[in-house]
């Protein structure tokens, strides 16, 4: 027994000692915030809440990166309570901080920055929040009172992370992927192209609260903003942010946001300071259309044109897909590609972009192709691998930005 015991003690070690040099490969590269830094970006990653029990991912995150999203945990279904909600003598929204606070404390004890994601976005939104009494048994309740519980909300919100974590949340996206992509999902004469229906389905906001819930969103934000004295960037996110037609509605709903209040002077207030272009790239599901140079030169095309409306870029939820792990090779040349565009982005006077935060920044070829994040993501999408080593596509942009 005493020999069973010894062989699965040394057995443990010796799983435990690889873990730690795979852990510590990764560690022993120069940080890519320093490099991105150079080019005048920070890098990020993404955090879910399960991940706070993940030792060897925490350290990654600290040693690499400038700044995390939390993936789904400071988005209003989350936080939202909604018993909390039906007691509260004011009749506004009350919210659940604990899970989010964890992950907002982590970053803030461990010298990193937040990306608050979101504040306002139609899908998954919980039902309950548009009916009187918060009660979906209940008629849904007027225009009036719908806004005065979606200011009340960003206030509560933003006032929370900024009071309990002053500086962590540097920026949040105040309204997420409010611009339709097809025909029928938004009125014809919109320039804005904001989405009436997802899936077929109604945009509760844009029904219940109005077609200028979109302006009203960065309106109430950037008055809670200015009230705190924070300095907080405000950005509108959204996917295919890179091609033509849905750049078009991005550009015009930017415009319309930031012509949308004026201030005693009579002065148009900049509402929104940036867009986020999220970064899913490639055939969703399948290798077809993966790695194109065209969405290279898209990449490129919308930074510049964003940018030339006085808008920071970030690139916020990028994921280049890659559904073939023998296609490895041609993932590492691409992700070179693409940072050879961030890092020429800017030029020391004019910084249009101002982060890179990867979505996809491990392999999830664990999960079954059925798997949504397994079709989002692609299985070999990773700087790293699922046990945190290194891979080409990682070396290969740690190199071209002159890391040692």
């Amino acid at each position: 027994m005493k020999k069973i015991l010894s062989l699965v003690m040394a057995v443990l070690m010796l799983a435990t000692f690889a873990l730690a040099e795979d852990d510590r490969a990764a560690l022993d590269y120069q940080p890519l915030k320093e490099l991105t830094a150079q080019y005048g970006f920070v890098i990020g990653a993404p955090m879910s809440a399960s991940d706070l029990g993940n030792f060897n991912y925490r350290k990654l995150l600290i040693h690499h990166f400038d700044t995390i999203t939390c993936t789904n945990e400071m988005k209003a279904y989350s936080l939202l309570d909604q018993r909390a909600s039906q007691q509260s003598e004011d009749g506004m929204p009350r919210m659940n901080f604990t899970t989010a606070d964890k992950m907002v404390k982590f970053a803030a004890d461990n010298g990193l920055k937040v990306r608050g994601h979101v504040l306002v976005w139609d899908a998954y939104m919980t039902p309950w929040f548009f009916h009187v009494d918060y009660d979906v048994n209940k008629p849904i309740a007027d225009a009036e009172t719908l806004k005065a519980r979606m200011k009340s909300y960003i206030e509560q919100v933003v006032t929370h992370f900024e009071t309990n974590f002053p500086g962590v949340v540097y920026c949040w996206d105040v309204v997420n992927e409010a611009v339709g992509d097809n025909a029928g999902e938004y009125m014809p004469d919109d320039p804005r192209h904001v989405r009436t229906k997802r899936n077929g389905q109604p945009n509760p906001f844009y029904e219940y609260i109005g077609p200028d819930y979109v302006e009203l969103a960065f309106l109430y934000t950037r008055d809670v903003v200015d009230a705190l004295g924070a300095d907080i960037k405000l950005f509108y996110n959204d996917y295919n942010a890179l091609y033509d037609g849905k750049r078009a509605a991005i550009k015009a709903l930017m415009i319309s946001i930031n012509s949308y209040a004026k201030d005693e002077n009579g002065n148009y207030r900049k509402l929104a300071d940036g867009v986020g272009m999220q970064g899913y790239i490639g055939g969703y599901g399948t290798q077809s259309g993966c790695f194109s140079s065209n969405d290279v030169n898209l990449v490129r095309k919308s930074i510049k044109e964003y940018a030339d409306l006085g808008l920071e870029v970030q690139v916020t939820e990028m994921s280049l897909r890659n559904y073939e792990q023998d296609k490895n090779p041609q993932h590492a040349s691409f992700y070179g590609k693409m940072f050879e565009v961030f890092c020429t982005a800017n030029n020391g006077e004019d910084n249009p972009l101002t982060c890179v935060a990867i979505w996809g920044l491990l392999d999830c070829n664990n999960l079954p192709k059925s798997h949504y994040t397994w079709k989002l993501n692609g299985p070999y999408c990773g700087l790293f691998t699922l046990k945190l080593k290194v891979k080409d596509s990682f070396k290969t942009i740690y190199t071209q930005m002159g890391g040692k």
